[in-house]
């Protein structure tokens, strides 16, 4: 038996609308085109499927057997050229992420590892800005998805899907050669306004958000260094030149660093996915929304009580 699916689409499509002629021009064919096809899946299955008539066609009992088995032979058919097309979308094309500094040299980095050891041929391009500047390239198409902090994704919801995926401490962060700055493993804001400290870039939003909770407390940290990016921060508390408040996540894979909580109050960020909520995400950003998903879960399990999943 040699039956092709032109063959069964035919056949469901004559089906449905009784009448050869109009099947054949919804499906752009001459009239005895789509008669052939249906005569020789008749001789191939060696039983009529119709009964023809002036005034249409109707289905034998065989052809009412068939009709149901034909549907489903074409509905699986188009489920195996969906995920073929979108198999051959992940062996090309690109995808364009953005992320705040600190993400970057943490979470991203592992989401981009693995993503390009699963799907090599995809071109990644990465986006380095603070939250609000990835989402106006979000807004403008510049970008396909970006990780942002919670305070500027709240007033993005409109325009944005945005899906939390951790809740992260701030902790503060000091030298493991030094002797340790705090003898608990939590300290309060007084006493970490009290040591000599190291803080970002103002363009950082952490900085921003360290700065309101000593104005809300009403302390002035003693400032030794300022405007630094996120890995030269790190590489200065290393050598001990002061203490920095940062994300939890940085603390994965440093062991020069030493870390205590922060207590009363405690500081803490959520970290969103964001994309256009109207656009239709291609095939391979919706496999990078999976893959940070999964990597942001791996990171909160290693980090233990300072990162949590979101919700």
């Amino acid at each position: 038996m040699d039956v092709n699916l032109d063959q069964l689409q035919g056949f469901v499509t004559v089906a449905r609308l009784g009448n050869f002629t109009r099947a054949a021009e919804q499906l752009y064919l001459a009239q005895p085109t789509l008669s052939r096809q249906i005569t020789a899946l008749e001789h191939d299955l060696g039983t009529e499927l119709f009964h023809r008539a002036r005034g249409g066609s109707t289905l034998t009992p065989a052809g009412e057997s068939l009709l149901p088995l034909a549907r489903r032979m074409l509905a699986d058919a188009e489920s195996v050229r969906r995920e073929l097309a979108e198999l051959a979308g992940l062996e090309r094309g690109r995808v364009r992420l953005g992320a705040t500094p600190t993400l970057c040299i943490s979470l991203v980095a592992e989401v981009l590892s693995a993503f390009h050891a699963a799907h090599p041929g995809i071109e990644l391009h990465l986006s380095e800005q603070g939250s609000r500047r990835l989402l106006d390239e979000l807004a403008s198409g510049e970008l396909d998805l970006a990780l942002v902090t919670t305070t500027a994704s709240d007033a993005a919801a409109e325009r944005f899907t945005v899906t939390p995926l951790l809740v992260e401490e701030l902790v503060v962060v000091s030298s493991a050669g030094d002797s340790p700055v705090a003898t608990a493993d939590a300290m309060s804001l007084g006493e970490v306004a009290a040591l000599p400290q190291i803080v970002f870039s103002s363009s950082y939003d952490l900085r921003a958000a360290t700065d309101a909770a000593f104005r809300a407390a009403g302390l002035v940290p003693d400032v030794v260094l300022e405007g630094a990016e996120m890995d030269a921060v790190l590489r200065f508390v290393e050598r001990g030149l002061g203490v920095a408040i940062v994300p939890a996540m940085v603390l994965i894979d440093r062991p020069g660093l030493r870390s205590a909580r922060l207590a009363a109050p405690e500081l803490a960020r959520t970290i969103s996915l964001a994309r256009p909520a109207d656009v239709t995400p291609t095939a391979a950003v919706g496999v990078m929304q999976r893959t940070i998903a999964v990597t942001a879960t791996a990171f909160a399990e290693r980090a233990g009580e300072t990162m949590r999943p979101a919700g």
